[in-house]
């Protein structure tokens, strides 16, 4: 049952009514940003099998992006691209979210999900905080998983979960494919207590009276395929590195009282490199220079785009030699500066991408133009 932000914390089923008296311009920020999450695992994207309430209700109270990619499908290059909004070809230097936040005021400050309702425990409305929320929680082989939530998926069968055949190029992870059910087992029983874990921060946020106040955002900063594609981990799952849809497509929402409207949802596909603009944007502050991402506040808080500036139609990524360049129903993935082995998906007849379309030569002129999005892409915003 769909419900409100402020309900979902108080406990209630009603929908929201939000304050007439609109939040300060500058609120708190609290961002969750965990490890190998991919949205397709998660409740609110459509998994019926593993137990996500507290997130799903979460995603409810704000705007889910239904297309969300990271620009590298690998934790912690990707943790630096959403905090500096600098492509992982750029140098990681200069000013990110830390420094632009810190010289507005705001206490700077990092936290497991485990401990992280402790730090907010201590706040107040006096100084804005910026508190990241981290969890190694979903990181292989899943171990310190209390006994109650692997409880809960003991006999799950997860029939609906149909592992594929053990890649030969599986690199990293690839002891966890030989009981790929077993371990999809205790990465559920993981999420579910990461679940447990974000409920007991959002209630903090509530209890301190700091929720209308707040601006949360949650996302991962890379998935995993968990057996799909014959995989386990993310982009290092395999030799050479991969760009599935399974490995850089992860959750994004943002839920803020009275700015964002509770169960919007956004369909344009946006990247982790459009977070730091997007939260200067929220903020009132200019974004650093150099950045090629753009903000999408007005698609989290569902307002239409000027005429002239039309959301765009692709996001790019790199890893190590891989690029990628992904359209809603297209995907190219170049290696080696296009020499290969390369890839190409059409992800409306193949949303799993298990036919690889590169040299099939109705494709050409779509190979051509990513490629050149991607080109453009890389002379644009290389160190």
């Amino acid at each position: 049952m769909p419900i409100s932000r402020r309900h979902f914390f108080l406990g209630s089923l009603a929908l929201p009514i939000f304050a007439a008296k609109k939040p300060p311009v500058r609120p708190n920020l609290l961002l969750f940003l965990v490890d190998d999450l991919p949205a397709w695992t998660l409740g609110c994207y459509g998994n019926k099998e593993i137990r996500t309430p507290n997130i799903d209700r979460l995603s409810q109270t704000g705007t889910r992006f239904l297309n969300h990619f990271v620009c590298t499908p690998s934790a912690a290059p990707s943790r630096a691209t959403f905090l500096t909004g600098r492509t992982p070809m750029q140098p990681v230097g200069g000013t990110g979210l830390d420094k632009i936040l810190g010289d507005l005021g705001y206490e700077i400050h990092s936290e497991d999900a485990s401990t992280a309702a402790g730090f907010i425990a201590k706040q107040s409305a006096a100084k804005p905080f910026f508190l990241t929320v981290t969890s190694s929680k979903l990181i292989a082989p899943y171990d310190g998983v209390a006994a109650k939530y692997r409880d809960l998926y003991a006999k799950t069968a997860f029939e609906g979960y149909k592992p594929d055949p053990i890649s030969p190029n599986a690199r990293s992870g690839k002891e966890m494919l030989s009981d790929i059910v077993g371990n999809v087992r205790k990465f559920a029983a993981a999420l579910s207590e990461l679940d447990a874990q974000v409920n007991t921060a959002l209630a903090a946020i509530n209890q301190a009276g700091l929720l209308d106040n707040t601006l949360i955002v949650f996302s991962s900063t890379c998935g995993s395929l968990l057996g799909r594609h014959g995989l386990w981990d993310s982009g290092d799952a395999s030799d050479p590195v991969n760009m599935y849809d399974e490995a850089v497509g992860t959750p994004l929402f943002w839920s803020w009282a009275g700015r964002v409207p509770a169960l919007a949802v956004q369909v344009e596909l946006v990247s982790s490199y459009d977070f730091v603009p997007s939260i200067c944007d929220a903020l009132g502050v200019p974004a650093p220079a150099g950045l090629c991402g753009r903000s999408y506040l007005l698609l989290a808080t569902n307002k239409p785009l000027p005429k002239k500036q039309r959301w765009r139609a692709a996001v790019c990524g790199h890893y190590q030699n891989t690029d990628m360049a992904r359209v809603e129903r297209y995907k190219v993935v170049l290696r080696e500066g296009g020499k290969g082995p390369n890839e190409l998906y059409d992800l409306n007849g193949d949303p799993r991408e298990k036919t690889n379309q590169v040299d099939d030569d109705q494709f050409a002129s779509i190979k051509t133009t990513l490629g050149a999005e991607i080109a453009k892409w890389k002379q644009q915003y290389s160190a």
